[in-house]
């Protein structure tokens, strides 16, 4: 592996740092992220892009973006000069073989419209934990290397079979960058890992509901599996790791997707203050739910309340003539 650079590098010379959440389409988010009450042209982005410059686009994971819905967000994010995109490229290419050449064009279409914009970042091919290392699958991932390979790629590999020299050595071969996650380590899950292949730098958090997350449990809300907050304790060595990806890139994106009731928001902030050594603008809402936000709030709310909303004491006092 390649010598490490000198830690002591200043941070002028770090890589570029965008730090946001996994989507924005979240029904949970109402109340907690975004107000409850949305003025007409209220849109989830447009919102989001006032606190990070990044959001990774979770969507196109499940079917190709459509061109008119990224001009769109193009322009619903357009009062952010900074913000780029990250977008998750079809499960149907990274966990069923059977993707086609329509199947190519349909997500060109979307990620296209993204690029000749300058707002596409990052393409993220996320693997499944069942994807082991074998001759086969390597095969097939640097098929897929050499199929996108006009995109800026980056990897997310979950089992350990992959925490190989040989698995980093095949995506600098690619120039796609490595996906560093943290998630529950179980049996032959990956570790925690400070690792870059290419320009890209690229940290995902899941969580570490260790309980749900190989659940089969039909009767198990989808979302308890990302219902996760994190520490400032458990965070802190993902700062340092964060910072070693940055001494080796350009660009280093840091993906928050505990998403339920805003927690990868939460956590997303609390990034952002630590690494960027500043206060942060926090949603109003969000801070009333999470009040460790307040360390880092650079503004005072903008209507403050005696109890938080989260709390059964604010609970009961909104609307109540009791």
């Amino acid at each position: 592996m390649r010598p490490k650079k000198d830690s002591t590098q200043s941070p002028a010379a770090q890589g570029r740092l965008r730090i946001g959440p996994a989507g924005w389409s979240y029904p949970d988010w109402s109340g907690f992220v975004y107000p409850s009450r949305r003025a007409k042209n209220f849109h989830e982005a447009t919102f989001l892009a006032q606190f990070f410059d990044t959001i990774e686009i979770n969507t196109s994971f499940y079917q190709p973006i459509r061109p008119d819905h990224a001009n769109a967000w193009i322009e619903r994010v357009s009062a952010n000069p900074s913000f780029l995109f990250t977008a998750k490229l079809w499960q149907r290419f990274t966990h069923e073989p059977s993707a086609t050449a329509e199947d190519e064009r349909s997500v060109r279409a979307g990620f296209d419209v993204l690029r000749e914009a300058g707002k596409l970042g990052a393409v993220l091919l996320q693997f499944p934990f069942s994807f082991h290392k074998s001759p086969e699958s390597s095969d097939h991932l640097s098929a897929l290397l050499k199929r996108f390979a006009d995109y800026p790629l980056v990897v997310e590999l979950r089992h350990s079979s992959w925490q190989a020299q040989a698995t980093l050595d095949l995506l600098r071969e690619h120039n796609a960058g490595f996906c560093n996650i943290d998630q529950p380590v179980i049996g032959n899950s990956v570790t925690p890992s400070s690792q870059s292949t290419s320009p890209l730098g690229y940290v995902r958090f899941h969580g570490r509901r260790y309980d749900t997350w190989f659940s089969d449990d039909p009767k198990l809300p989808a979302h308890e599996r990302y219902n996760y907050l994190y520490s400032l304790d458990e965070l802190q060595p993902w700062v340092t790791r964060i910072q070693e990806v940055q001494q080796h890139t350009r660009d280093t994106y840091v993906v928050t997707n505990n998403h339920y009731q805003g927690k990868a928001v939460v956590n997303a902030l609390q990034l952002l203050s630590i690494l960027k050594g500043t206060k942060r603008k926090v949603p109003d809402e969000l801070r009333q739910h999470y009040p460790q936000l307040e360390q880092i709030a650079s503004e005072m709310p903008a209507a403050p309340t005696l109890f938080p909303l989260g709390s059964p004491v604010g609970k009961k006092s909104q609307g109540s003539t009791s």
